[in-house]
């Protein structure tokens, strides 16, 4: 690897760790806020915190998609490393390594950035229990759903509106899930390390990861038989349309 790929390699993590410690600070920072404001209403704080992370995720996508991708997730990562080993566009293995690094280091960033800018400790090791199989079948659905949403974007050649479309999914599935929707191992990991509205005990998060990985797989799958791509193409499947096929 040559000076200039390594520096390019440097600020797309760099992008990525900022840009996911960022949200994060818009998961906790917007769920202690919605906390003091509507203290006996738990229906409004939810409101709150998956409104504005939302529009948080949106704008993000907006700052960072230009340097890094907009990633801001491993298992967004983790999908388009494969799809590199099927089309040979997407990240490498060294790549990969580099985003999932500064992802996880940029959560616990976030939470701590957040505490502090409410007068919190720095770091406090969260208590709130989500078990069951309900939330593990939440996060695959949310986390394959964002996944596939991702992968119709960039098969249609319509990433311009990835920040509309996946801070309204992950927006949406803060609701009809019964995980609110994590859907990303590394804020899934931030939020252990705070015991406010946004937090998740270590012994949950790992179901919640466990099942964010196998979420993977299922986009995989999905992805493949319904956006097939080289000689997998057929008559069925649609074209892009003009405007698409002289987008950048």
């Amino acid at each position: 690897m040559t000076v200039d790929q390594r520096w390019a390699v440097a600020r797309r993590a760099s992008a990525e760790l900022v840009g996911t410690g960022l949200l994060v600070t818009a998961v906790v920072g917007s769920g202690i806020a919605a906390s003091r404001l509507s203290p006996d209403d738990v229906g409004l704080q939810l409101l709150e915190n998956s409104t504005a992370t939302a529009l948080a995720l949106g704008a993000l996508i907006l700052v960072f998609g230009p340097v890094s991708g907009a990633h801001l997730n491993p298992v967004v990562s983790i999908a388009d490393w494969w799809r590199a080993r099927r089309t040979g566009v997407g990240l490498t293995s060294r790549d990969l390594g580099a985003y999932i690094i500064a992802q996880v280091t940029g959560a616990v960033g976030g939470t701590v950035l957040a505490h502090l800018m409410f007068g919190l400790p720095a770091v406090t090791v969260a208590t709130h229990r989500r078990d069951g199989p309900g939330a593990g079948l939440s996060e695959v659905v949310a986390t394959a759903g964002l996944l596939v949403l991702i992968a119709a974007l960039v098969h249609t050649r319509r990433t311009a509106l990835a920040p509309l479309a996946v801070g309204a999914w992950i927006g949406g599935a803060y609701w009809f899930t019964a995980s609110t929707s994590f859907a990303n191992p590394a804020v899934t990991v931030g939020r252990m390390f705070t015991d406010t509205f946004a937090g998740i005990a270590p012994v949950s998060a790992a179901g919640f990861v466990t099942a964010q990985l196998v979420a993977v797989v299922v986009a995989a799958a999905a992805t493949a038989w319904w956006y097939p791509t080289g000689r997998h193409r057929d008559a069925t499947t649609a074209p892009a349309t003009t405007a698409e096929q002289v987008a950048p």
